[in-house]
């Protein structure tokens, strides 16, 4: 049965201080069936209260999304600190109840200019979170140098069961979403790579980085239509996660325009 999650990055920002504590209240407004923690750096300092005040809230939190400068740490050649941070990061996803943990192996400027760095420190993230019975997923980020579908066949290539999570808004900046359906890539969803969805729309044209932003499904140019026909086409029926930015300048939430695309998913689903 599939589980259409909410991302609390697209609740909790700036905007609104970072104050889990907003979770609570906030998931009384969705119609979600559970949420992605996403981690932010400000909250390593406070990451016992935080964990303590999560716990107490008895969420669904069946994916974490790492805290996203580990990559970008990973991409810079610091391995020491992005093992560090990504140990902390196993941990909150397993006191969390998460059995996936989405990470961003690259990103930032250096992104994935020094992409052997990156394919190597897998193996050391994967160490620690196949011994918390956690399942890592890389996500299929954007890059400055190939792109994310050729960077997944790398990995592959070196690690023959890894596993991924597909954002559609990701695949759509590098002109990649059809690249999905290919038969030449049915070995993502026949061995089971895919574990995860993000479904995420995207408005700008072929890699405009300034219009790189989370738009809500249909405001952009994704075809979900057919997105979700190949869903059906391989009977995938597991996680989803809405990552669109819900809370404006001042921190309010659109928890209505949320709810919408949660409304859309579950169609999409029954058809």
């Amino acid at each position: 049965m599939c589980e259409i999650l909410c991302s609390t990055g697209a609740i909790i920002g700036l905007p609104n201080g970072r104050d889990y504590n907003l979770l609570k209240p906030f998931s009384e407004q969705l119609s979600c069936d559970g949420f992605e923690f996403m981690m932010y750096s400000s909250w390593y300092e406070e990451m016992y209260p935080m964990l303590k005040a999560i716990r107490s809230m008895k969420l669904n939190i069946p994916v974490m999304h790492c805290e996203k400068h580990i990559g970008e740490s990973i991409s810079k050649g610091d391995l020491a600190t992005a093992y560090e941070l990504f140990e902390k990061n196993v941990y909150l996803a397993g006191e969390l109840g998460a059995k996936k943990l989405v990470i961003h192996l690259w990103d930032g400027m250096t992104s994935d200019s020094n992409f052997d760095k990156n394919l190597e420190a897998y193996a050391q993230l994967r160490e620690l979170t196949d011994a918390s019975g956690i399942n890592l997923l890389v996500e299929n980020i954007v890059c400055t140098h190939q792109d994310p579908m050729s960077r997944w066949k790398q990995l592959t290539d070196a690690y023959c069961d890894i596993h991924f999570v597909f954002d559609t808004k990701m695949a759509e900046f590098h002109g990649q979403t059809q690249l999905l359906y290919a038969p030449e890539n049915d070995w993502l969803w026949k061995d089971g790579h895919i574990c995860h969805y993000h479904v995420n729309d995207y408005g700008g044209a072929l890699k405009e980085w300034a219009k790189l932003k989370t738009l809500p499904i249909g405001k952009g140019h994704v075809d979900f239509q057919s997105f979700f026909t190949f869903i059906h086409k391989i009977d995938y029926n597991d996680t989803f996660t809405v990552e669109s930015t819900a809370f404006d300048a001042q921190g309010i939430v659109d928890f209505e325009m949320l709810n919408a695309q949660f409304r859309y998913i579950q169609e999409a689903m029954k058809h």
